[in-house]
């Protein structure tokens, strides 16, 4: 590895080079591209540099021509990188970035070479993958190889580290797997190992057909368990590199949770409707919601439990259960928005928090502020608007002022309002509405006899916050602790013996349908609907 990280170009060849790699990213690869943003600036080219060498490959192998042109094209394009990666020079305009990359950061020429080899093979002929671990091979060498050329670059803290991202480049590649289903299946493609069809009775032909639904349901419901799996591998790879290329690999697992989570609602619509790419920004990237029967509720609140007991459970340290807890927390609000959800309110940080270790506090604050500052944009492209909900007086000066600044820039978005609830104590919140309205009456701006709900409604940290229709608290406790209780009067209440950390979109999904069944009286005598809910139109 270089000693200067921002190891210079030193021709404009060299530039150019670089630059079209960049290009061939952003126009091809979006999320990579978007999660490169955050690496320091003297890396992101290298890592752009190798994968603008693996994607143009792969679309020498796919685009133009018949399968022998493609072939050819293929067969010579290997050559001429392997030939010019034991010269170190090249001459071509788009792979002289990458040789480039290679030379500078000793990458391993076998890695190349397996990459080329799986897309040779590939091309020959339409693939056949009679298991799951013929498919984890070609999954390794499409994939895998890329992610642990560049993971090189990042300074791992060792062989697990490097097998790691590649076991994150095997579910990067199965998330395009399923965004071109449609396509490859139409195209006589079918990646997926035909045990398992036959398993259940099915032949490709049946994927494309849409009949038998519970069935392809099925089929799915195999595919993501091992998505699962290997997701779950993955996740302690980004805590394996320097601690500035971190929020890069977070971004990759956090999209990959996402689309995850984008095929556990769509099942068997998958085959025919393939899937989007996490690729736009803006209005162009928000999903419409999901149809939900009977509607989804307006205001859904959340008491994430189970960080520590799920790190406990997995011989982690705490830290990384509240890392994975705030990854769940951005699963949750994709989740939200894709079910219709508009009022989301989730217990981050209680007032009884406080109670904890000075260790276990700053390792809990740094990870909010960094999921802040990560998150940020991502929920104000989607239209999320988020409000503080606590006291203001005590938490870190630095956390507070991005709390502040996330409230600022989304105040104006309206798709989702999402409160976080930091530094929050139901009893201070009514304690200080109490107090706040006696220093009224004492004014004479109002008289005692004429305070009523909305007048105590008005001085709560969060004015305006409707009441929660349906409270959600994870990992198996049955209590609402402290959380929200002028909001949660008529709350319905959902248990969930999920862990925080591997809550998902299935299990609000759950939550949802269970809250739809129930029947809500509000007081009165006759049962009613569980309202009010949101209609949600269909996608």
């Amino acid at each position: 590895m270089p000693e200067n990280e921002a190891s210079f170009i030193d021709s404009p060849e060299l530039s150019a080079s670089y630059a079209w790699c960049a290009a061939e990213i952003r126009q091809f690869l979006t999320p990579m591209w978007k999660a490169a943003e955050v690496l320091p600036a003297g890396l992101r080219p290298h890592v752009l540099a190798v994968c603008g060498f693996t994607v143009h490959s792969d679309r020498i192998a796919d685009e133009g021509g018949t399968q022998q042109v493609r072939a050819e094209r293929l067969a010579r394009w290997r050559s001429d990188t392997l030939e010019e990666l034991r010269t170190g020079r090249s001459g071509h305009p788009s792979r002289r970035a990458f040789v480039d990359t290679v030379q500078r950061w000793d990458i391993g020429h076998a890695l190349v070479e397996e990459f080329l080899d799986t897309l040779q093979d590939d091309c020959a002929s339409p693939p056949f993958f009679e298991t799951f671990a013929e498919q984890r091979r070609y999954l390794r060498g499409v994939a895998g190889t890329s992610n642990e050329m560049w993971m090189s670059l990042l300074d791992p803290t060792g062989p697990e580290a490097l097998a790691l991202a590649s076991v994150l480049g095997e579910v990067c590649q199965l998330v395009d797997t399923f965004e071109d289903l449609p396509i490859d299946l139409a195209a006589g493609r079918c990646y997926l190992p035909r045990a398992d069809l036959r398993q259940l009775g099915l032949k490709v032909g049946d994927l494309r057909s849409g009949e038998q639904p519970d069935v392809l349901d099925e089929l799915v419901d195999i595919q993501l368990g091992r998505w699962r799996d290997l997701l779950e591998q993955a996740m302690p790879v980004a805590e394996m590199v320097r601690p500035e290329c971190r929020p890069f690999l977070h971004t990759m697992l956090l999209g990959s949770w996402m689309q995850f989570d984008e095929v556990t609602l769509r099942k068997s619509r998958v085959f025919a409707d393939g899937m989007e790419p996490l690729t736009s920004t803006g209005a162009e990237q928000r999903r419409p919601p999901w149809p939900v029967v009977n509607g989804a509720p307006a205001h859904v609140g959340v008491i994430m439990d189970g960080n520590r007991r799920w790190a406990t459970r997995q011989t982690l340290p705490v830290s990384r259960g509240y890392q994975a807890g705030g990854q769940a927390a951005m699963r949750l609000v994709n989740a939200a928005l894709r079910l219709g959800v508009r009022h989301l309110s989730i217990y981050a940080f209680s007032t009884e928090n406080w109670d904890r270790s000075q260790e276990e506090l700053a390792v809990l604050f740094d990870t909010m502020a960094d999921g802040i500052t990560q998150g940020t944009e991502w929920l104000h492209e989607r239209g999320v608007c988020v409000r503080w909900c606590g006291r203001r007086d005590r938490i870190d000066t630095s956390l507070a002022s991005a709390l502040t600044l996330m409230e600022s820039l989304t105040s104006n978005n309206d798709v989702l309002t999402l409160t976080l609830c930091v530094d929050y104590g139901g009893r201070d919140e009514l304690t200080r509405a109490a107090r706040a309205l006696a220093a009224e009456a004492v004014a004479g701006t109002i008289r005692p006899e004429d305070i009523g709900p909305a007048d105590l409604a008005r001085n709560m940290y969060t004015p305006g916050l409707p009441d929660v229709d349906l409270l959600i608290r994870t990992s198996g406790e049955q209590r609402i602790s402290n959380f929200l209780p002028w909001h949660l009067a008529y709350a319905e209440l959902v248990f969930d013996p999920t862990p925080w950390p591997d809550f998902g979109l299935a299990q609000l999904r759950e939550a949802l349908a269970t809250y739809a069944g129930r029947q809500r009286r509000f007081g009165g005598s006759l049962p009613g609907p569980a309202r009010p809910v949101v209609p949600v139109p269909a996608p």
